[in-house]
């Protein structure tokens, strides 16, 4: 063709093009146009499969797992009412003697302090008259009984015999209540052993907590002179809040810590709080498993209790996704071709957590839910998340 004809044929050339540009146009506007019409639900993320590949999503069903999770808490180490004695005097007097400083070990029944007081020789005095006067009592008792069974006393004068030597009986009996109060043995007391001074005795075996007194010193039956702590028998009495009440019972196992060591003891709950205090705190008490020399009352721990373990419906950690202090799952909904692409709807809801262990959290789902039928995404969810948020920055 000679460059006349060429020539003859650009303008139909130039036609061509432009109809062809403007279906093209009309075309992509015309799909445009129907994407825009397409509004997708609020619950609803939707991707194509190649950028499903590229964010690496993947679906799987809800698992039910045993998890054991734990929980964190604080609280003091103490001794149980038997394993703590406070001493005090009875009758007060003064010091006389001690020698004990606070950490010594005393046995039980070893001597704490010698107190002097002018009462005790009183007690003992009456004690040995009134003891006395009771045998002398006790004879005639038994020979005026003797006597009225033989109709040579009367009934009157056998009465006033008995009510005196009941009486005494009475006095000597008191007084050696009293005796026994103060540390000394009336069946070793004598009219020649008299003494004004007792001796204070640990009623328990342990270690001195606490020491109040020194020689000379006044004390009165109210005042505390010594305290005494058994540690064989230690435990935890930890604090919870009301939330955590239904998470532990008899029988958990309990790891502590003291002072920021990294030395680990062990405890097992042995009661729990049958009340909530008025600041919402619940109280556990938990009995220390192995004696531990660095272990004392009164010292602050920090505890792991160790939940019973329960099958729950269980995802991967990461499956699980969080915005503004919620929680959300993502879940497969539908597969759906437009103009020739695949895509895939993916539904978010709102759940709940649960204990968390091996990487797994346990989920608490709406009612309306089913969990044996749902596929829900487990990895890539915050992909998903951020399409979500952005509004379709990863949609189409």
């Amino acid at each position: 063709m000679n460059n006349m004809s060429i020539n003859r044929f650009l303008p139909y050339l130039h036609c061509a093009l432009i109809i062809s540009l403007f279906v093209s146009c009309n075309r992509n506007k015309t799909a445009a146009v129907n994407a825009e019409e397409e509004i997708l639900p609020e619950d609803i993320v939707e991707m194509r499969y190649d950028q499903i590949k590229v964010a690496g999503i993947d679906t799987a069903s809800v698992e039910f797992r045993l998890l054991a999770g734990t929980l964190k808490v604080n609280g003091i180490i103490s001794v149980a009412p038997e394993s703590f004695a406070t001493v005090c005097a009875p009758l007060g007097g003064f010091i006389k003697s001690t020698n004990l400083l606070p950490g010594d070990a005393v046995r039980k029944g070893q001597t704490l302090a010698t107190i002097d007081n002018q009462e005790f020789v009183d007690i003992q005095e009456n004690y040995l008259e009134a003891k006395s006067r009771m045998e002398y009592a006790e004879a005639e008792f038994k020979r005026h009984s003797d006597l009225f069974r033989e109709d040579v006393y009367s009934e009157k004068n056998l009465q006033q015999v008995t009510a005196d030597y009941k009486s005494l009986k009475a006095h000597v009996s008191a007084l050696e209540q009293k005796l026994e109060l103060i540390g000394i043995n009336q069946a070793d007391l004598t009219e020649d052993n008299i003494s004004r001074s007792v001796q204070l005795r640990s009623p328990i075996a342990g270690y001195i907590k606490t020491v109040n007194v020194n020689i000379g010193k006044s004390v009165s039956a109210t005042d505390v002179l010594f305290e005494i702590v058994n540690t064989d028998n230690l435990f935890l009495e930890l604090t919870l809040f009301e939330k955590d009440a239904g998470k532990v019972s008899t029988g958990q196992k309990i790891s502590f810590f003291i002072n920021n060591e990294t030395e680990e003891h062990t405890a097992v709950i042995t009661q729990t709080g049958r009340s909530v205090d008025a600041d919402k705190a619940f109280k556990v008490y938990a009995a220390v498993t192995k004696g531990c020399k660095n272990l004392l009352p009164g010292m602050y721990v920090n505890a792991i209790i160790e939940k019973f373990g329960n099958e729950v419906p269980a995802l991967p950690s990461d499956a699980i996704v969080s915005f503004d202090d919620k929680h959300y799952i993502f879940t497969f909904d539908r597969n759906k071709d437009e103009n020739g692409d695949e895509f895939t709807e993916y539904r978010i809801i709102e759940v709940r957590k649960g204990m968390t262990a091996g990487g797994y959290t346990e989920i608490i789902v709406p009612e309306n839910f089913d969990i044996r039928k749902a596929k829900v995404v487990i990895r890539g969810a915050y992909n998903l998340l951020s399409a979500k948020k952005n509004a379709g920055e990863m949609a189409c």
